[in-house]
């Protein structure tokens, strides 16, 4: 029976080679946009699952009323920490990782991810310790901890165990060799405890270091939520109350209110409310998005599966009707044609695999990962999708073949049956539906991304490059660091100037990546705002092209610029409400500082994010010029490319012990919205493959379709009708199809892209455009696919069709 069926199935191979193309590419294309988005959803979801912390493990966040952001925590909760009987574990410790060199023997490796961290680390990441000890790994400022790579690189086949390395101008002696079991949300290559000695309990501030939480019970982590809250919205602002001189009441008032959120580790990657940990967050919403559209193609693959195959269905009646006569059962029929669904699904699925494997290296670019196609996990998966994907497309076009009536099929009168039309108009209808629907959404993402990629950010960084500068530790050793650091600056513009195709220099503490949201309080008329405060020098605002809208810039000639002159935006303007702005006093970290000028707000942060108030005063003001770590370069647009590599050049000498780098401005704020721009990427390439799969089925059954109205098309061209007529004829109800799938889109489309546009704080407006768009694209894709299909049957010979009448 088996290779009766085997027979069959290559038979009908041989006489439809083309639809039977189709259904394989079809089914391979979704199945593999499946796989794609599983690879991806596992990744994310396997962060910290071979951590057997992760459900006792908490991060603690704090947030202060008025503040878009939230906090690291304060060293002065750590007395009522250790009083709280259901914390086993308390560690502080960096959300950041740091930069720089290893040095053994004279040799030198750069190491990212360095991370300083209180020596309980590891019983919250209990990585595999592969040489030395947990205990002595990090037990005071003078251990160091290292990951196997980075022991490989500096030692290569030496035991480090006890051997000394200079790193972040320190000595260490390496106690422990590490291995990371999986993804995780700190996966450091280099582990210190430099932060104990640094840590000062009596500094009163609300927002120091990152802090992590081991505790026995986690259903009992509000108790501790609330205890922490209550340390900061009545233990700490009692006691900045004395200190500043002011009721309890009216410091509350002015310092506003804290929230405190406490999350467990094993749900920090994908729905934490902020980047929280140093590996960040994952983009929940765009692993959604991807998971839901790879869902949805599948269903169209496995909808035009069907589609073809209840149309084809036609063609075999009669072999249907025959083997009923001779003793089939319908169960029989049944296995025979899900066996053929069974072997077409696996030549799509390994189709599909040579895809994947094809365009692995192009979707690990596409979301800087390193995925592969291995795993138990994935296996299963891979199976189960094997197996919903036969049932789902066998199943019914079996069932509708067994049912074909015996004597009604034997006669040639099944062609002009109604059986199973409804159902592949219906599912012809649902794919017009979803084709529909990614076009509109394609078009509204294009024109978001477009929107923020050609919006007036309110500055201009094309020809502005931010180069790291790191000055060597000696240079902070001097008691007047502020004044050296300022001057070696200086020196630096100086010999930048002499650089052809240099325009301008000039620095500031301001980063365009998005992350520059750290917030201060600021005093007006006694109240308190919450603001971003930007150390400039000089000349920054004008190389960046910030407007001034009123009152002044900071001037060389004025002395009074660098002690007790600030600038505000328009934002902070607005927060303060304060009228006749310039000569008014604000007070930044105790300083009274006048008023001099208003800058045009601009784009600081994330397109996802208002414009923030923000407060600008010189470098010199308040002691700032210690942080330089970047200087901003303006190009002239001539001949930049040997303008940066003169740049680089002179950068050798100024900066021996790190490598040259540098960033465009305007890319670098791109940055902050790329995960938008994937989605669009995405949006684009699925649309066309949706599109595909639509078309693939309308070919299909519009040939069907035709086919059986051949001898209809024979008597109306003998009766005289025009080509014309029968044209219109033949592609009506396919525009009525057309006209319908649209309409059933335009709500889930408008609904979900409606929320998906919520994301940004400047977005375009959602017209009707993108949903004409959809419709006429559609419209003109099937008419021109119908149209030639049913002009090519209003050439038949007559005679061939009307011969045996």
């Amino acid at each position: 029976m088996l290779k009766n069926w085997i027979n069959i199935f290559i038979y009908q191979i041989k006489h439809s080679k083309l639809f039977t193309a189709l259904n394989i590419l079809g089914l391979s294309i979704g199945i593999s946009g499946l796989i794609f988005a599983l690879l991806y959803w596992n990744d994310e979801q396997s962060y910290d699952s071979w951590n057997p912390q992760k459900d006792n493990v908490y991060q603690v966040l704090v947030q202060l009323s008025g503040m878009t952001s939230w906090s690291e925590c304060a060293l002065f909760l750590k007395p009522a920490l250790d009083a709280d009987p259901n914390i086993e574990t308390v560690m502080y410790g960096d959300d950041w990782y740091q930069k720089d060199k290893i040095v053994y023997k004279g040799k030198k490796e750069f190491v990212d991810k360095i991370i300083n961290v209180q020596r309980s680390f590891f019983s919250f990441f209990p990585f595999e310790i592969i040489k030395g000890n947990t205990i002595s790994s990090i037990k005071d400022d003078s251990s160091i901890a290292i990951s196997d790579n980075i022991a490989k690189r500096i030692f290569g086949n030496e035991n480090p165990i006890g051997k000394q390395i200079k790193c972040l101008n320190q000595v260490f002696s390496v106690r422990a060799v590490y291995r990371i079991p999986g993804n995780s949300s700190i996966a450091p290559n280099v582990i210190i405890n430099t932060i104990e000695k640094e840590m000062d309990y009596s500094v009163i501030n609300p927002f120091v270091f990152k802090l992590l939480l081991k505790v026995k019970d986690p259903a009992k982590i509000e108790i501790t939520r609330k205890k922490i809250e209550r340390v900061y919205n009545y233990d700490f602002i009692k006691r900045l109350a004395k200190q500043e001189g002011f009721t309890f009441e009216d410091m509350g008032k002015k310092v506003g209110y804290f929230n405190v959120a406490i999350e467990p580790l094993s749900k920090a990657r994908l729905h934490s409310i902020t980047d929280g940990y140093p590996e960040g967050r994952g983009n929940y919403q765009f692993l959604v998005i991807m998971m839901g559209l790879s869902i949805l193609i599948l269903i169209l693959s496995i909808v035009n599966y069907i589609n073809l195959a209840t149309a084809n269905a036609v063609k075999r009646a009669k072999e249907v009707g025959v083997r009923k006569i001779t003793g089939a059962s319908k169960t029989n029929i049944i296995c025979q044609f899900i066996f053929e669904t069974i072997l077409i699904t696996l030549f799509s699925t390994l189709l599909a695999l040579v895809i994947v494997e094809i365009a692995l290296p192009f979707y690990n670019n596409f979301l800087n990962k390193n995925l592969i196609l291995l795993g138990n996990q994935f296996y299963w998966q891979l199976i189960l999708i094997f197996i919903i994907t036969v049932f789902t497309a066998g199943l019914l076009p079996s069932i509708y073949v067994a049912n074909f009536e015996t004597l009604k099929v034997l006669k040639g009168n099944f062609g002009r049956s109604k059986n199973g039309i409804w159902l592949r108009n219906g599912m012809l209808i649902f794919q017009f539906a979803i084709a529909a629907f990614f076009i509109i959404g394609s078009y509204i993402v294009y024109e978001q991304i477009r929107y923020l990629q050609n919006k007036d950010l309110g500055f201009k960084g094309d020809q502005v490059i931010s180069v790291a500068l790191n000055f060597p530790a000696a240079e902070y050793e001097d008691k007047n660091v502020e004044k050296n650091i300022y001057n070696k600056y200086n020196v630096i513009k100086q010999q930048l100037r002499k650089i052809k195709g240099v325009e301008e220099i000039s620095t500031g503490l301001i980063a365009f990546d998005g992350s520059d949201n750290f917030i201060n309080p600021v005093l007006y008329n006694d109240e308190l705002f919450k603001e971003r405060t930007i150390a400039l020098d000089y000349g920054m605002l004008e190389m960046l092209n910030i407007k001034i809208v009123k009152g002044r810039n900071f001037d060389r000639k004025l002395a009074s610029d660098t002690i007790n002159s600030v600038i505000i935006n328009e934002s902070a303007l607005k927060q303060m409400n304060i009228k006749n702005p310039i000569g008014k006093e604000l007070i930044i970290r105790q300083q009274k500082l006048r008023i001099i000028g208003i800058v045009k707000d601009f784009n600081l942060l994330s397109p996802e994010m208002q414009v923030p108030p923000i407060s600008f005063f010189h470098l010199k003001t308040l002691g700032m010029a210690q942080n330089i770590n970047k200087v901003f370069i303006k190009l002239k647009m001539d001949d930049s490319e040997n303008t940066i590599a003169s740049i680089e050049k002179l950068w050798s000498k100024i900066d021996t012990e790190y490598p040259f780098k540098y960033d465009f401005v305007d890319k670098e704020y791109a940055r902050t919205y790329e995960s938008y721009v994937k989605q669009k990427n995405l949006f684009s390439i699925l649309n066309i493959i949706v599109v595909l799969i639509a078309l693939f089925g309308l070919f299909a059954l519009a040939s069907y379709s035709i086919q059986r109205r051949l001898k209809e098309i024979a008597i109306r061209k003998t009766l005289g009708a025009e080509t014309n007529a029968l044209l219109k004829e033949l592609s009506k109800q396919y525009v009525v199809y057309c006209i319908i799938g649209s309409l059933i889109a335009i709500v889930p489309a408008y609904l979900l892209l409606q929320k998906w546009l919520e994301n940004f704080a400047f977005r375009i407006d959602m017209t009707i455009l993108p949903f004409v768009i959809a419709f006429v694209s559609l419209l003109f894709l099937t008419l021109a696919i119908v149209l030639a299909k049913a002009y090519q049957m209003t050439k038949v010979d007559v005679l061939k069709y009307l011969k045996y009448e």
